[in-house]
């Protein structure tokens, strides 16, 4: 069965893009989705996972059990490779079910760009990427000037694309694919030099 609605997708590396999600995405989708929504609504983000958690396997669970990708896009996003398994996860998910087509303005990712899209690949640019290049400040002053209005009124036309887009998705089925990336070795500790 779903859990959440939205799964935000997004480079987790560095400290721009996760303060930006964190700080100004995040909470305003949350509350502009309630908003316009008759239900309670659940926004997968990992930093809001409770401590001792296992993060792959969070991540992997809560990815199956989201109708809808929002991928927070800049070129390193696609160069990750979890943020291009969470991709190519829901982009299999459409596959079969049909969602693929070209008449669709959607289907189950929702990309926004972050940042510099000339570099993203072939694949991103197939699809209606929403520009909020304009509003990509982390900071929390952010909120107090005036540009944030525009951010605010672009965030709830995003909501409302996503309230139309979230009536359209398929039942869930226990089938749906995750694609994880290939564990790395293990880290070895550093001893202490005495």
């Amino acid at each position: 069965m779903y859990e959440y609605d939205v799964f935000i997708s997004y480079q987790r590396e560095g400290n721009l893009i996760p303060a930006w999600v964190r700080t100004h995405l995040y909470p305003r989708l949350l509350e502009v989705l309630h908003d316009n929504l008759d239900r309670d609504v659940k926004v997968f983000f990992d930093e809001k996972l409770p401590g001792g958690v296992k993060v792959p396997s969070a991540l992997r669970s809560a990815l199956q059990r989201t109708r809808v990708l929002l991928a927070v896009c800049s070129p390193r996003y696609f160069l990750n490779e979890w943020c291009l398994a969470e991709w190519h996860s829901m982009a299999r998910r459409e596959e079969m079910v049909g969602m693929t087509s070209s008449e669709q303005s959607h289907g189950l990712i929702y990309p926004v760009i972050f940042c510099d899209s000339e570099n993203f690949p072939n694949y991103a640019h197939e699809r209606r990427l929403q520009d909020l290049k304009t509003w990509n400040l982390p900071y929390p002053q952010f909120q107090d000037t005036v540009e944030y209005l525009g951010f605010h009124r672009e965030v709830q036309r995003i909501a409302e694309e996503l309230v139309d887009l979230l009536e359209r998705v398929p039942e869930w089925r226990p089938d749906w694919p995750v694609d994880t990336p290939e564990p790395g070795p293990p880290t070895t500790p550093k001893l202490p030099r005495f």
